[in-house]
């Protein structure tokens, strides 16, 4: 069963070559830390998970701009724009929340 799917990934990667097919841009991860844990990370308005998800398992981001937010209640936004080229570093971001005061 193993030797036949990767015959066929070996097949289908030799047809999409020689059709002239093009690999997708690779992709830069996204490293983030910080608190509260259960504070809500979107990226260019897409719901990611939770911070704490992110810190353990990290996001690829596909070449080019975005917009990374970390929300919890009680507590002012946090955004940052990233631009990210293929080939790029992984980018570590350090999220510190601020609480609204009363």
């Amino acid at each position: 069963m193993l030797r036949r799917l990767a015959g066929v990934l070996l097949l289908a990667a030799a047809t999409t070559a020689a059709c002239g097919g093009t690999e997708p841009p690779r992709t830069v991860s996204l490293r983030m830390k910080g608190q509260p844990p259960a504070a809500t990370v979107t990226i260019d308005d897409q719901w990611i998970g939770t911070l704490a998800r992110v810190t353990r398992f990290g996001v690829a981001l596909p070449p080019g701009r975005h917009r990374i937010t970390v929300e919890a209640p009680g507590h002012f936004p946090w955004d940052r724009l990233v631009e990210v080229k293929e080939g790029d570093a992984p980018v570590q971001l350090d999220v510190a929340l601020v609480p609204v005061p009363d």
